[in-house]
Order: structure tokens, then sequence, then C-alpha cells
């Protein structure tokens, strides 16, 4: 049942909503990564990468908030149950207990740009479908890039 008709067509919709779904499965999922390594950072840099780690989770919080909506204004039902989170996220996670500073900014980068690969992905899909989708994922790309780079470069350089 579609509560809200969208002005898209029905396939332009399809293409749209499971790029939007699919994007906010990962930016849930990678709101909790950075909170579980927020949570259980330990090392020299604790202090700096604590802090970096809560910009991630506010953006990563931030556009999962703006995608919902957007799915939402296409008619598409926008799924963020925890079991919906838990079946569908493929991102790279976290190890339980306490992470080292130097293991949270290397996770944190390959996280952010598996997410970013999906993403680019979801940009070419969206592009003919649904150009406003696109632009709102083609926004999220930059910002989760800049955020990556900002990580990598806290380990500069690699041994």
């Amino acid at each position: 049942m579609t509560v809200v008709r969208s002005t898209l067509s029905e396939s332009a919709r399809e293409t749209a909503g499971e790029a939007l779904q699919s994007t906010l499965v990962d930016l849930i999922g990678l709101s909790l990564i950075g909170k579980q390594a927020h949570w259980n950072i330990v090392g020299p840099r604790f202090r700096s990468i604590h802090l970096q780690l809560d910009e991630v989770v506010s953006t990563a919080r931030s556009f999962s908030d703006t995608v919902a909506e957007r799915a939402a204004a296409l008619g598409v039902a926008p799924d963020g149950r925890p079991e919906t989170i838990a079946a569908a996220y493929t991102l790279p996670g976290s190890k339980s207990g306490w992470i080292r500073d130097d293991e949270v900014v290397q996770l944190i980068v390959e996280t952010l740009e598996a997410a970013i690969g999906r993403l680019r992905e979801r940009i070419e899909a969206t592009g003919k479908a649904d150009p406003v989708t696109q632009d709102l994922l083609i926004g999220i790309t930059a910002e989760l890039e800049k955020q990556r780079w900002m990580f990598e470069a806290e380990n500069w350089p690699r041994d």
C-alpha cells in the first residue's frame, strides 16, 4: 500500500527507493559503528579521535533522517528497524571490547570507503531515474569522503 503517491514513474520510484533504503541501512550502521568505537577507543590519541567519531556519528544520523524523509516523500516507507539494519548491514564492523586508536582509525577509513563505494553505485543507478535522489546521494558521498580523508590522515605515515 502506498500512502504517499510519487511524482516519479513506478520504475523510477523503485530504483530511487532501493537506493535510499540501502543508504539508510548503511548510514544507521555507520552511526552505530562510530558510537561503538567512540565508547571503546583507547590509546594516546583517545581524546581527539573520540571527538572526531562524534562528527561521523552526527553526520550519519543527520543524513539518515534526510534519506528516510526523501524515501517517504517518494511514497517509499523507510525501514530503520533494528532487525532490518542487522539483516541488511554489510559494511565493515567493529570487534567487541577495547580498540586501539590506530585500529579505530583504520576501521572507520575502511567502513567509510565501503559506504562511499556503495553510494557511487547508487549515484549511477539513480541518475536517470531520479536526479533529485542522485543529488542527495552525491552530497552524502562528498561529506563521507571528507570524513574518510580526515581519518586516513590520522594514521599517516603508515608503517
